[in-house]
């Protein structure tokens, strides 16, 4: 019964999508990040420090909330505990999300209107946007198709394999402090060090799993799975993240683009090495391809986590 809240939670977020219209943990974590921000800029000197308490607050409540909600739900009745750890898997995967965000930079090009598809996908990339040409906006939205195929899909379904829907949680809470405060800039360069680093302890093996299951993925759905591994095996360190490039370089094989390069953020120019061959240029069909290649990842990573799951209970 316990392989049940990972199935009917992935299940639902198949179904449902991101339901943006209700209260959601992550929404509030979020929030909680912000809040414990703004305390920490007002009353720590040392903002590497208080980073540091940040994060250890974070994490324990975020972690610390679910787990007593599913105590005292199963405590009640099992069925209530695993409709309430179902609904907290699902809100915790963000496939659906990801694909339909993703589908909405590939609508806007197709009706070539550049600057609706540069609104689109400046609401899932952390990069500056107003100058990216189309080739640009495509290789962006790949990129992030890519990255958060591990970061929001897979790495979750692992945790939550190994400790339930808190586990899930707990990973969450890490990986959302990184995108929130782990920039390497003036302002987050401090704050940010003790939640960047966590994430990238966090995601140090699940984003090279997922890169493994990615490049079957790719041979699974039509894609080029021997160019996916030549181009892992090749540049897979080829990020400022120990874990970003992972999943991009399995990307940038299994579609023949190259991705990653320089960018901004915040208007500052960030230097970064080009991962993946100039093959071909990106076309908007890059996105579909993405998405289906997110898919297949994420249906085999689901059938493995439920395996893991099942041997660990």
């Amino acid at each position: 019964m316990k392989l049940l809240p990972i199935l009917f939670g992935a299940l639902l977020d198949r179904l449902l999508g991101d339901p943006y219209r209700m209260p959601h943990p992550v929404r509030l974590i979020g929030k909680l990040i912000s809040a414990l921000e703004g305390f920490v800029r007002a009353h720590f000197r040392h903002l590497r420090l208080g980073g540091g308490v940040l994060a250890l607050l974070v994490m324990l409540l975020s972690t610390g909330i679910p787990a007593g909600i599913l105590w005292l739900s199963y405590r009640i009745h099992s069925i209530l505990g695993i409709t309430v750890e179902s609904v907290f898997c699902y809100y915790l995967l963000a496939a659906r999300c990801l694909r339909d965000e993703s589908r909405k930079v590939y609508r806007a090009l197709v009706r070539h209107d550049t600057e609706a598809a540069r609104q689109a996908v400046s609401m899932i990339v952390g990069r500056d946007t107003e100058c990216l040409n189309e080739a640009g906006i495509i290789r962006a939205a790949v990129e992030t198709v890519a990255e958060n195929t591990s970061d929001g899909v897979t790495a979750p379904l692992l945790y939550m394999a190994l400790g339930g829907a808190a586990g899930g949680f707990l990973y969450k809470a890490v990986n959302t402090m990184d995108s929130m405060l782990g920039y390497r800039n003036a302002a987050y360069a401090e704050i940010g060090f003790f939640p960047a680093k966590l994430d990238d302890v966090l995601n140090y093996i699940p984003a090279r799993l997922t890169a493994l299951v990615m490049i079957l993925a790719a041979a699974l759905c039509g894609l080029d799975g021997k160019k996916a591994w030549q181009i892992w095996r090749r540049d897979r360190r080829k990020h400022p993240s120990p874990n970003s490039a992972q999943t991009e370089s399995v990307c940038a094989g299994a579609l023949h683009l190259q991705l990653a390069g320089d960018a901004y953020y915040f208007g500052e120019l960030h230097r970064k090495p080009y991962i993946g061959d100039n093959d071909r240029p990106p076309e908007a069909e890059d996105i579909r391809r993405a998405d289906r290649l997110l898919y297949v990842t994420a249906f085999l990573t689901l059938l493995l986590s439920l395996l893991l799951r099942g041997v660990l209970l």
